[in-house]
């Protein structure tokens, strides 16, 4: 890497946890298909640009790989699932590291994360002739 670092580039010792999810060169010549112009780890440097810096991908600075790479490599991984098993192995190791279960055995709700149709919106009502109609909150205040 021979560019100016970026505050949300990878360390190394966050690169060394990552590398094991993505394809190795194990080939006997040391050739994988066509050669790399760009790293995964560069790749990882340019989605975590755009994650962080909440910018639209053309945005991205030149000196990063083209946008266009990352974002393909980035809707790849989503699809595939190659961002949730990092995030569930990260989890996992995180929750070892400070001597929990790797997975939890609980979830926690509270009404704030619960949807109800308590507040606003529309509200079924009857009329004469005993159709349901839906009337807002607004109007029943309007009209009472």
């Amino acid at each position: 890497m021979d560019r100016k670092r970026y505050s949300t580039d990878l360390t190394d010792g966050q690169w060394k946890r990552l590398e094991p999810f993505f394809p190795a060169v194990n080939r006997a010549d040391g050739r994988n298909g066509r050669p790399r112009k760009y790293s995964y780890r560069e790749i990882l440097n340019g989605i975590f640009y755009i994650t962080r810096a909440g910018c639209v991908w053309s945005l991205m600075p030149h000196d990063l790989p083209p946008w266009l790479l990352c974002h393909k490599y980035f809707s790849q991984w989503s699809k595939n699932g190659l961002w949730q098993k990092i995030h569930t192995a990260l989890r996992e190791a995180d929750r070892k590291r400070v001597g929990r279960e790797p997975t939890p055995s609980a979830a926690v709700m509270d009404s704030q994360s619960v949807k109800t149709t308590e507040k606003g919106g529309a509200t079924a009502t009857t009329t004469s002739a005993m159709t349901l109609t839906k009337r807002s909150k607004d109007a029943n205040a309007i009209s009472s």
